[in-house]
């Protein structure tokens, strides 16, 4: 996750145990995975521990794990299988940079089938890949899903945050934090500024961070909350009072519910999200996904909230959340907690939506090639993936 403020994030981190390392198995022609998983464990720590892969996993007819992506195979069922292979191998080759082109997965669905899956370094089919903060692009969706199940009416995303969160103290607040409405902090555009100095200070009692302690602290020793428009400023702050939101108003809590009511009815079962001081799931980075379910994620998008022809998550929110809300650049838009931009490859531009994280983890949707494509890499920062990606890609699929 890209921030100005270390001091500010390290609110939500916990501290990394140790754990035992982790062995790659043999290869048997199936994409690699590891023994002696547990999904317990520290994963990003683990993650580190990993022996890079001997070779490349590259396959164009991805495995029918019966894990609710339905599979099929590149050229076949749509792509240019050459142009697509020859990216691939690419990505396995020792990279120029210290920092950058450390790929572990690569992943490509288009018009809901999975073609395309390949595995390097670090990545396995089985362990799920830390995610730094496209973490905040999972928290938008969980909330999407509580509008569905009808715990948030759909308008309650404009009202002011605080008027879910009955555990503040109202009279210490600072002033306009009763105007921060959820969809201003899903669009990072809060307001909240907290101090280093504040930060530190906090830091040293995590005791009254706990469980809405977190946001009474961010909205007490915030500077005044201006009016709006306000700038866009990404920030932890943000996503720790969305998730506060989630807390509130779901039955059993935000990890239950994201367990039982997002992640669980989509298949996916295999993950670990860290919770942050608060007790609350992280909401700024901290989960750990494996590469195909990355895909359902971006699948979600691409069908409009739908899950096997199901309205999972409302279609009109879905728009609203990958639509460009504010632009933090002339280039770029921001939805909730979700990127969006218009890319040109060739002689023609392609809208793009976005899920990224620090390292170089990538959900990439383009709606009019009905494409999904999946990176998790180990890369210092975020790499030139979002450069590089669309020019080897869209040549594949723009005219199938």
């Amino acid at each position: 996750m890209k921030s100005s403020a270390p001091v500010r994030y390290s609110l939500l981190l916990l501290l990394l145990g140790s754990s035992p390392f982790l062995l790659a198995e043999p290869s048997n022609g199936l994409a690699p995975e590891v023994t002696s998983l547990n999904l317990k464990d520290n994963l990003y720590q683990l993650e580190a521990k990993l022996p890079d892969l001997e070779k490349p996993y590259i396959s164009s007819t991805p495995e029918d794990k019966q894990d609710g992506l339905v599979v099929g195979k590149l050229g076949a069922d749509g792509g240019i299988s050459s142009l697509i292979e020859k990216y691939a191998t690419e990505l396995a080759e020792t990279p120029s940079s210290e920092k950058a082109g450390l790929t572990d997965s690569f992943l490509i669905s288009h018009k809901g089938k999975l073609l395309f899956e390949a595995y390097y370094r670090r990545g396995r089919a089985n362990f799920p890949h830390y995610q730094m903060s496209i973490t905040k692009s999972y928290t938008a969706l969980a909330l999407g899903r509580a509008i569905q199940l009808g715990y948030l009416k759909p308008d309650d995303i404009d009202k002011p945050a605080i008027s879910f969160l009955k555990e503040l103290d109202r009279s210490t607040l600072a002033t306009g934090a009763e105007k921060i409405t959820l969809a201003e902090a899903m669009q990072m555009s809060s307001g909240i500024r907290l101090s280093d100095e504040k930060s530190k200070l906090l830091l040293k009692d995590p005791s009254q961070l706990k469980g809405q302690g977190e946001i009474q602290a961010y909205l007490q020793y915030s500077e005044a909350i201006p009016p709006t428009p306000r700038p866009f400023k990404y920030q932890e702050a943000d996503t720790s009072l969305a998730m506060q939101v989630l807390n509130a108003v779901v039955p059993g809590g935000a990890q239950t519910f994201i367990q039982n009511e997002l992640l669980s009815p989509m298949g996916i079962r295999q993950y670990h999200w860290e919770s942050s001081v608060s007790g609350l799931p992280k909401s700024a980075a901290g989960s750990s996904i494996l590469s195909r379910d990355m895909v359902k994620f971006g699948q979600l998008i691409l069908n409009k909230g739908r899950v096997q022809g199901k309205q999972f998550i409302p279609e009109v929110y879905i728009a609203r959340a990958t639509s460009a809300i504010v632009s933090p650049s002339k280039a770029v838009g921001y939805g909730f907690f979700w990127w969006v931009e218009d890319v040109t490859v060739g002689t023609k531009s392609y809208h793009c939506i976005e899920g990224r994280g620090a390292g170089g983890q990538f959900i990439y949707i383009i709606p009019e090639l009905e494409l999904v494509t999946v990176i998790t890499a180990h890369n210092q920062g975020m790499g030139d993936m979002l450069k590089t990606l669309p020019a080897r890609i869209i040549p594949a699929f723009e005219s199938h």
